[in-house]
């Protein structure tokens, strides 16, 4: 489900924060569905719990899981965590353009590398 690339210069916890959100907005992991424990998470990764506990805290914190006491972590399955995640992202993709235009990136360019990364350049 969802494994650790060493080789990510981002803290483990912040993988699993990213890892998890794809696959809850992707509808991997489904509304209400129950997310495995820090405890069974840790084991599987082989990472320390406490990783898991800051990953699945900052989850609550962007909306994406509820915790219910004593019954374990779920997925939220809001219908609006896609359409933040996609302007967070587009916002992104402004400041980047942006930044690439003030150095002198054409139009054309930006607009091969986004055909690029979608396969159709």
């Amino acid at each position: 489900m969802i494994y650790i690339d060493v080789r990510d210069s981002r803290p483990i916890y912040e993988q699993i924060v990213e890892k998890t959100r794809m696959l809850i907005l992707r509808g991997v992991i489904r509304k209400d569905e129950k997310l495995p424990s820090v405890r069974n998470m840790a084991v599987e990764l082989s990472i320390n719990p406490n990783t898991i506990q800051r990953a699945y805290g900052e989850l609550e914190r962007l909306g994406y899981i509820y915790t219910v006491k004593g019954k374990g972590n779920f997925a939220s399955g809001k219908e609006s965590l896609l359409t933040e995640y996609r302007k967070e992202l587009l916002d992104k993709i402004t400041q980047t353009s942006e930044l690439a235009f003030s150095i002198g990136v054409t139009e054309k360019e930006l607009t091969e590398a986004v055909l690029a990364a979608e396969g159709r350049a």
